[in-house]
């Protein structure tokens, strides 16, 4: 088709055109499972429609110039090029002398995703990929001052969309422009034509389901690692994160977190199947603020998609040398902010490469609740590791850190704070003035508050000591203390002042201390009393013990005796007797333990309340 055609025949050809392409959506959309006619068809209408817009050119160029005629000449131009661009069946895009789109057809919107008005006054180069974009220039620059027409393949990208093309670069005289614009013909490679609906309702996109799926998945399997137990103790938070979306979403993940009001790198990941390592440690090195794309997201709060990279620069260079995006091989771009209290608390930024799907808008929300959540778990991670440490402070409040040495006696303990983080039992050797002391004991009740009534109970018997040698009368002392408080907290507890070999036991509402004999035989001590804090008359039990070397002291919670198994049943007094019975002749450490593990065994490893075991023997 060489010759110029008249309006009336183009117009012919054009209507022509149209239908058989329709009848080609419906033969693919009845035959799907023969692509391949359909498709030598559809390429073989691509090139009738490069004829027909050669046609309307030269339709264009012939027209009418005399003066007489220019005003009804140019109106049968604009009425052709109209025409031209509403029936046109395949991608059509008018760019101006510096690329600028100037005019587009509804087939080139449909391809690209967006409305005209949307893509009108934007750079044309910037939809090609960024590996084959000064290509694209230096084409463009030969059509426009050469006047040939030049064929150009690459792959064009927006909104998530990708599309491998021929692009058909032609020179343009247009009706009332002073310059020569240029033509481009887009001819899709790959199969892009669109399903004509059956009925009213258009069916589902199953590409479209399974990528949402897909992100629905990364999302559930973030959040399942952020709230594991690992990222709430540990600080591997940020890049237990940024390993899992290097391994699902992205070929490169930067994460960059802001510490005492600036941004520092906190992980770089490479893709695992190329050699990168030297890269990736530069990457490491490299001044986040140096970089204009993650300095953009940190101050201004929002997350930036670049589905084709227009600017190479966005994430800084190399000292002296080219681009990091080059280096890197990048193509497409998403940077998003970690969720922080007043302002962004890092940023996370991926790179895909030129042979993946660009990132797309879907891509760039699911990062950003990626990023909220990463926050919230920052956050999360903060607070209880604050309380953490608060609560390992009131721990050793209750509990000595390590049993000193005592003259004539070996000791050992177990210690354990149940289900909180802090219990309310304590324990305590320490030396008073005649002697060694030890304590045992526990607020009623669980958290902070009975901590601390646990810790104050603990340090007034180490204060009392230094002038009271009778453990009764300390502890009558500090039940004064807790009832003139009157918060309504009271204590079980049992004090021993040591002399020798002579120990002075003080019990105030205390399961009794379980004495182990050299023969294997076990018996108790009284115990008994009031807890303290209950009444202002202290009504304690007191007993004096005289140990003969070989025995074995042991004092316990009421965490261990009421510790229940799978049937409702306690633990007792009874079965600790049997499993302290087999322990004649062995170490204190020795015995506790063997009592842990006893009860460990027949509750099931299930421990509610607070349990301390102290053993004391005589050596």
């Amino acid at each position: 088709m060489t010759e110029a055609l008249g309006l009336p025949a183009l117009e012919q050809a054009l209507t022509a055109l149209t239908s058989r392409v329709s009848s080609l959506r419906e033969a693919r959309s009845a035959y799907p499972a023969d692509p391949r006619s359909t498709l030598d068809a559809a390429l073989a209408e691509l090139d009738t429609a490069r004829e027909l817009l050669d046609a309307a050119l030269r339709e264009v160029r012939r027209a009418p110039r005399r003066s007489g005629e220019r005003e009804s000449g140019s109106q049968r131009e604009l009425k052709l090029l109209r025409q031209v661009f509403k029936t046109f069946p395949v991608p059509v895009v008018v760019l101006d002398g510096s690329g600028t789109v100037r005019r587009i057809s509804a087939e080139t919107s449909r391809m690209l995703g967006s409305p005209a008005g949307y893509l009108i006054g934007r750079s044309f180069a910037l939809f090609v990929d960024i590996s084959r974009r000064a290509a694209f220039r230096s084409h463009l620059t030969a059509v426009q001052q050469g006047g040939r027409t030049v064929t150009f393949q690459t792959r064009l990208a927006h909104q998530g969309r990708a599309h491998t093309v021929q692009l058909a670069l032609t020179r343009l005289t247009m009706p009332g422009e002073p310059h020569e614009m240029t033509a481009v013909l887009v001819l899709p490679l790959e199969t892009q034509v669109a399903d004509i609906p059956a009925s009213p309702v258009e069916p589902p996109d199953s590409t479209l389901i399974m990528a949402a799926a897909r992100r629905q998945e990364l999302l559930s399997r973030m959040t399942r690692l952020l709230l594991d137990e690992d990222s709430l103790n540990q600080p591997v938070t940020v890049t237990r994160a940024a390993r899992l979306l290097a391994a699902d979403t992205a070929d490169w993940v930067i994460a960059d977190v802001v510490r005492d009001g600036s941004p520092r790198r906190a992980c770089v990941f490479g893709p695992a199947d190329k050699p990168v390592n030297e890269l990736v440690r530069m990457v490491e090195n490299h001044n986040p603020l140096a970089a204009p794309l993650i300095a953009h997201v940190l101050t201004g709060g929002t997350g930036v998609v670049h589905e084709m990279l227009e600017d190479e620069m966005l994430l800084g260079g190399l000292a002296d040398g080219p681009p990091l995006l080059r280096v890197m091989g990048a193509a497409s771009a998403l940077c998003v902010p970690i969720g922080g209290q007043d302002g962004p608390a890092g940023a996370l930024t991926l790179l895909r490469l030129r042979d993946r799907e660009p990132f797309s808008l879907a891509d760039l929300g699911l990062m950003e609740e990626i990023g909220a959540h990463l926050g919230l778990a920052l956050r999360a991670r903060h607070s209880f590791q604050t309380r953490s440490q608060a609560a390992e402070a009131l721990r050793t409040s209750v509990v000595p850190r390590s049993l000193p040495d005592i003259p004539g006696f070996e000791a050992a303990a177990i210690y354990h704070a149940g289900s909180g983080l802090v219990g309310a039992e304590f324990y305590d050797v320490f030396p008073f003035s005649e002697g060694w002391a030890f304590a045992l004991g526990g607020a009623a009740g669980k958290g902070e508050e009975a901590a601390s009534v646990s810790a104050m109970v603990r340090n007034g018997l180490r204060v009392l000591s230094v002038w009271e040698s009778d453990p009764g009368e300390a502890l009558r002392k500090l039940n004064q203390a807790l009832t003139a408080q009157r918060n309504g907290m009271f204590v079980m507890a049992v004090a021993g002042f040591v002399k020798g070999r002579r120990i002075r036991l003080a019990s105030a509402g205390h399961h009794p201390a379980a004495l182990l004999q050299p023969d294997g035989t076990v018996r108790f001590t009284s115990g008994g009393g009031v807890p303290l804090g209950i009444s202002a008359d202290c009504e304690t039990f007191e007993e004096e013990i005289m140990l003969a070397a070989g025995q074995i002291l042991v004092f316990y919670s009421d965490g261990l005796v009421n510790s229940r198994n799978e049937h409702g049943e306690a633990y007792g007094e009874g079965r600790l007797a049997d499993v302290l019975a087999r322990c004649v002749s062995q170490a204190p450490a020795t015995v506790v333990k063997a009592v842990e593990e006893d009860r460990h065994a027949f509750s099931g490893g299930r421990v509610w309340d607070e349990i301390v075991i102290l053993a004391l023997r005589v050596v």
